[in-house]
């Protein structure tokens, strides 16, 4: 997908273009970040660029900048749910803001450029996992055509509590 920009209310305009490897180090950073929060993952941290690289889709990783002064404010990307053909149309996906940047529509941009390149692509299903803490991205997710699936209780421990994850989906309404 071609670079565009795009407005939010009320905010200073994004831009939104794939992300590039010159990206890594802020991509890693606002990765990070999110980490250390502690309501976006069980991972504790960050991969090296080599690993995230390896692990997503390159046609799906975009990042949304602030137009006036090109700083990454967040990034979106897919990885493949399974190897076997029968779910080709089918991701996982992360979304990450800086912190500095909630509330501005960033991944609301981000979400939406994903949706339209994974459509784009065939794909009928992007899913993913998030704390039932997270209401923020649930929240989000849910204005943007994700479903709650179910609720993996129990699923796994992190900072040494076991963690619940809820499940979401977005199926496409024009795939399949």
């Amino acid at each position: 997908m071609p670079d565009r920009a795009t407005e939010p209310t009320g905010s200073r305009p994004l831009r939104v273009r794939p992300l590039v490897p010159a990206d890594a180090d802020l991509v890693l950073a606002i990765y990070q970040a999110g980490l250390d929060g502690g309501q976006a993952s069980f991972e504790v941290t960050a991969p090296d660029w080599a690993t995230f690289h390896a692990a997503r889709l390159p046609e799906h990783r975009y990042v949304a900048t602030d137009a006036a002064t090109g700083k990454v404010l967040g990034w979106v990307a897919v990885s493949a749910v399974s190897a076997r053909p029968v779910y080709a149309g089918v991701v996982e996906h992360s979304v990450y803001v800086d912190p500095a940047a909630r509330g501005r529509g960033v991944g609301r941009v981000l979400l939406d450029t994903l949706i339209a390149s994974t459509e784009v692509a065939g794909i009928w299903t992007i899913q993913s996992g998030v704390f039932p803490e997270n209401t923020a991205s649930l929240a989000l997710h849910r204005r943007v055509g994700f479903r709650i699936v179910g609720t993996r209780e129990r699923v796994g421990r992190h900072h040494g509590a076991w963690r619940d994850v809820v499940l979401i989906e977005r199926r496409s309404a024009t795939i399949g």
